[in-house]
């Protein structure tokens, strides 16, 4: 009998999640009004912003950025709106990612778990939080994602590790770390960019940390996702158009192109994640003033 790995059971989760996702997006939303069209602008950022997600860079910062700068939303349905509309494209990722590349499954597993587990206790805050409060958290949360990237990008963050796997205090560490990530996922925050950066600090290599940012993304989105369609604070025409562009990023990037020169992008990107902080925390100032 054929022995079966952490890495093919986790595989399979990962596709029944995909399935039970899919089906319960449709169900919740069955019954429900009219959601508004389709925007084809929709899907051209759910495909650009998997795509570069794929490479590497995140696609939490550069949506919110797009979605605050055009005002696609009210502010409060960004978080939720980035969690249901993404999910499935970074189901995508995983399946690719985890098939591809080798790592220790207990640190796999563990870390995925404890970014599930987070997410699920942080939907449960972020659908009832009042909309000022997610504004500020957001605001804070573009400042941190944008300070990340300008110092990958001058090389302050790099890690020169080898290990595929994290053992002990270290692997506790991690887990604690990737649980308040999993929460802090739910308001909107990248996981992507501060996992990487832990797992590289705490001696593994970059390329095995691909596998648990993708996983861990990939089973707490859809998890934290339900939720946020279940409580009807999300936008369902953006989120179906982030869908439906963001597969076909992912898989162009993962099978066509594979790698990019993107240095000039990530200062982009940082640039306008900035702007688009202050603006968020302008919009969160700006009741505090009216009532004053």
């Amino acid at each position: 009998m054929p022995k079966v790995n952490g890495a093919q059971v986790l595989l399979a989760i990962i596709a029944a999640t995909a399935l039970w996702y899919i089906r319960r997006w449709w169900l919740l939303e069955r019954g429900r009004g009219q959601s508004g069209p389709l925007r084809p602008a929709d899907l051209a950022v759910g495909f650009g912003t998997n795509f570069f997600d794929t490479l590497g860079i995140g696609s939490f910062a550069p949506t919110t950025a797009i979605f605050k700068l055009f005002r696609r939303m009210p502010d409060d349905e960004i978080p939720g709106t980035l969690n249901v509309g993404q999910a499935l494209p970074t189901l995508s990722e995983a399946l690719i990612f985890i098939a591809i590349i080798t790592i220790d499954s207990t640190t796999l597993i563990a870390m995925i778990v404890a970014a599930v587990m987070g997410a699920w206790l942080g939907a449960s805050f972020v659908t009832r939080a009042p909309r000022r409060v997610i504004q500020v958290g957001m605001g804070l949360a573009l400042l941190i994602a944008a300070a990340l990237l300008v110092a990958n990008n001058v090389g302050w963050l790099a890690g020169n590790g080898e290990a595929l796997g994290l053992h002990g205090g270290r692997l506790v560490f991690a887990v604690g770390v990737n649980f308040l990530l999993g929460a802090l996922m739910m308001l909107g925050v990248g996981l992507y960019a501060p996992c990487l950066i832990l797992l590289t600090l705490l001696g593994m290599n970059p390329l095995a940390a691909f596998p648990i940012m993708m996983g861990s993304c990939a089973l707490l989105m859809p998890v934290g996702g339900a939720r946020f369609v279940r409580a009807r604070r999300y936008s369902p025409a953006a989120a179906l158009g982030l869908t439906l562009g963001g597969i076909p990023g992912v898989l162009c990037a993962a099978f066509i192109v594979r790698s990019l020169s993107i240095e000039w992008l990530r200062w982009l990107v940082a640039v306008v994640v900035i702007y688009a902080a202050a603006l968020m925390l302008l919009s969160a100032r700006t009741p505090a003033i009216t009532e004053g």
